[in-house]
């Protein structure tokens, strides 16, 4: 059933580590125990947060809130996003990270090598916010934030992080503060994070597939790469492409299946299932070009998934016609970047036998 409701905003963990730190700190100065605190965010509004947790004994002070994701949310959904505070003798404000806040051991993040995993927004609203309250209390102290997210490293192997480096837990993030239903932004700025680590770790070579199926097929196909070089584009390949190409990779291997291969190769660069159908007659084209007759060609034409067309070439044993796919595929990838890159793809069953492969060099 459709319906007209709005879908509800959701808040970035960057933000709520930052609200959990207004109401620590204040927490510290006052004496009192908070039971929300207001932020100004990034998208440039307040937002009010309520606090689930506050711990005060004098020198230091605690407050937790929960990351509410709206109506779009990831795996930090209901996670538990704690500050603690403390005073220190130097006169500035020291920002760390604690229990399930990974620490990033590779380079290529926005994030230095050995820092917690704090990205660069949320550190400068949690500092802002922490001078912020400071100033209001006309309070000249130096204190300490330790930024915790208690089941953060179970959280946290359900992302790319382990991939990206970041070991122990989840990363503080957000550009925004808010968290926008179904929008894609967030996945494809993982992807070009992923290959910003890549290119640190000097892979000019980097493997692209659709998702963790067909990733684990690559990683067996190409043994001899780095882990860093695989990435998970999912149904972002045009988008994919032309940030390998700006971070200058030399070698791009596409591995799929044939149902988003398919609309690759026929120039469908955003592989959603809502994107664009399967193009039958273009499929049944490729099919005669690898000798295939009637009346499997009209088989073709009326299909109901590209899955089924590849289970009838590989039964009547035209393997060309994967081929010949592939090769299609990779004259897309090339002509959706201008050329300039070495372009391989590689087309898999779901069960993980190889259908065929091609590569041009741009």
């Amino acid at each position: 059933m459709k319906t007209n409701k709005k879908l509800r905003e959701g808040f970035t963990t960057g933000a709520c580590a930052t609200a959990a730190v207004k109401a620590a700190l204040t927490a510290l100065i006052t004496g009192e125990q908070q039971t929300e605190a207001t932020i100004y965010l990034p998208v440039g509004r307040f937002a009010t947060f309520q606090v689930i947790d506050c711990f005060i004994d004098g020198k230091s002070a605690a407050a937790t809130v929960i990351k509410d994701g709206g109506d779009d949310p990831d795996v930090t959904h209901g996670a538990k996003i704690g500050a603690a505070i403390s005073w220190i003798k130097e006169n500035h404000i020291l920002l760390d990270g604690g229990e399930g806040v990974g620490r990033v051991t590779k380079p290529g993040l926005p994030v230095p090598v050995g820092e917690a995993a704090i990205n660069p927004v949320p550190r400068k609203m949690i500092m802002s916010v922490a001078e912020e309250v400071l100033k209001t209390f006309q309070i000249n102290r130096g204190i300490k934030i330790i930024i915790s997210v208690p089941n953060g490293e179970e959280i946290a192997e359900k992302t790319l992080n382990k991939r990206l480096g970041i070991v122990g837990g989840i990363s503080i993030l957000g550009t925004r503060g808010i968290v926008v239903p179904f929008s894609t932004a967030a996945y494809r700025a993982s992807i070009v994070q992923a290959l910003q680590v890549a290119k640190a770790n000097h892979c000019e070579h980097v493997v692209i597939t659709t998702g963790g199926r067909s990733e684990k097929y690559a990683m067996k196909q190409y043994p001899h790469l780095r882990e860093e070089a695989f990435i998970e584009m999912g149904d972002f390949v045009g988008f994919t492409l032309k940030h390998c190409k700006r971070l200058g990779m030399k070698k791009v291997s596409m591995v799929g299946m044939m149902g988003k291969f398919s609309k690759v190769a026929q120039g469908v660069m955003m592989v959603h299932s809502k994107s664009a159908p399967v193009d039958f007659g273009f499929l049944a084209k490729v099919a005669e070009e690898a000798g295939v007759k009637e009346p499997l060609l009209t088989e073709v034409r009326n299909a109901n998934t590209a899955s089924q067309v590849g289970e009838w070439m590989a039964q009547h044993g035209y393997h060309q016609f994967f081929k010949h796919l592939c090769h299609y595929c990779c004259q897309q990838a090339l002509c959706e970047v201008n050329g300039g890159l070495h372009i391989e793809t590689t087309l898999y069953t779901l069960k993980g036998e190889k259908l065929g492969e091609a590569d041009l060099n741009g």
